[in-house]
């Protein structure tokens, strides 16, 4: 059977990236996935071989199921409307994967503005926060568990240099993951973070174009390459599924072994 069979699972920000990549491993998986992002089609510029398809067309050409439910996570009332018509389509929620992140980097702290620093913790922390107390009503009213994952980052673990609005809302994102697990591993309600360090996914295709940015980057890590989507969205199913029944508050680097040896570029 497999893992996921039958499960149904939330994945925010997953027209494109990261969101995308574990919304089909899911589905792949036995899942029935909702994909859920401010809009349908994948961000331009991005490494996705079929970004003439939705998400949903991806899941669909995989073989599984998906349908889409718009939501911007920076407001409650989209998130709470994204569960409940998550449970109208499926009957219930088993997995909510917060996803949906922006990056903001290239100045030094003086040089960030109020809207740069507003726009990170919005979307990074405020909106994991909202996802998280959604999916936790939902499982607390299912009564048999839930898992939560959020995908953090390398930079709530560490700081880097010219990212700072960046690193401080993941530090809140890391840190929530923790005070969720603490609270509702009671109820039988899993919750872990996966932390990767720069990816090849169309918020990197900049950087990942800079030759000198990659040489540096690349020699940085002791694995010798970048991040891929499938790092991450392998991962997650892992997370997802039963196989990972005693893995709980962990906050799980993705990252080729670049935190072993410095912090990124």
């Amino acid at each position: 059977m497999a893992r996921l069979q039958d499960k149904v699972v939330i994945v925010t920000g997953s027209a494109s990236g990261f969101g995308r990549g574990i919304a089909v491993a899911c589905a792949r998986e036995g899942a029935k996935v909702v994909v859920s992002d401010v809009h349908e089609k994948p961000n331009t510029g991005g490494f996705e071989t079929d970004g003439n398809l939705t998400t949903v067309e991806a899941v669909e050409k995989a073989g599984g199921r998906a349908v889409y439910v718009g939501a911007d996570v920076t407001k409650s009332d989209q998130v709470a409307n994204l569960v409940a018509r998550t449970v109208e389509t499926f009957g219930r929620l088993d997995v909510m994967v917060n996803n949906a992140g922006v990056y903001r980097n290239g100045k030094r702290l003086h040089e960030f503005s109020e809207e740069d620093l507003d726009v990170c913790f919005d979307v990074n922390a405020k909106g994991t926060f909202f996802g998280a107390q959604e999916a936790i009503k939902q499982f607390l009213a299912q009564g048999d568990g839930g898992v939560i994952i959020n995908l953090v980052s390398t930079a709530g673990l560490q700081g880097h240099p010219n990212q700072s609005v960046y690193n401080i809302s993941k530090g809140a994102q890391a840190n929530l993951t923790r005070c969720l697990a603490i609270e509702y591993g009671q109820d039988k309600i899993r919750v872990n973070g996966i932390c990767p360090t720069y990816a090849k996914t169309s918020l990197t295709r900049e950087l990942f174009d800079d030759k000198d940015f990659d040489q540096v980057f690349t020699e940085s890590i002791p694995l010798k390459r970048w991040g891929e989507v499938e790092d991450i969205a392998n991962l997650a199913v892992f997370l997802a599924s039963d196989e990972s029944s005693y893995i709980h508050g962990d906050l799980i680097k993705v990252d080729g072994g670049e935190t072993l040896c410095r912090y990124s570029v």
